[in-house]
């Protein structure tokens, strides 16, 4: 809900129930079938969901810099690999290295952290 959700349903719904709920989101209304308790909803709510990033401790180097950008072109590490020359596994590693270094958890916040410090 905190993301912006704005109803929830069963998939096993009806298709005029389905229908009905669409309607009433777009005229700007919450859909919540019962399968949603109190409980469940006051536990969404509670959820304080945390990304911070740490300051950069250590500077990218060149390579892990080329790396991060291949991440931000949508590359696999597959992908990645090629054009660097490198082994899949050794990109791994690198791709590890920089969402260290950067202090992110996966590869969109990496490449959002790269955008944030200037180095894509």
């Amino acid at each position: 809900m905190r993301a912006g959700a704005r109803g929830y349903l069963r998939k096993d719904i009806s298709l005029s129930d389905l229908t009905r709920s669409i309607e009433a989101v777009l005229a700007g209304d919450t859909v919540l079938r019962p399968a949603v308790t109190d409980h469940g909803l006051e536990r969404l709510r509670a959820l304080h969901p945390s990304f911070e990033v740490s300051e950069l401790p250590e500077a990218l180097t060149s390579r892990e810099k080329e790396v991060l950008r291949l991440m931000a072109a949508g590359l696999s590490n597959r992908e990645i690999s090629e054009p660097l020359g490198n082994a899949e596994a050794t990109v791994k590693t690198q791709v590890s290295t920089v969402l260290s270094k950067l202090g992110v958890r996966d590869c969109t916040r990496a490449v959002l952290r790269g955008l944030e410090l200037g180095l894509i």
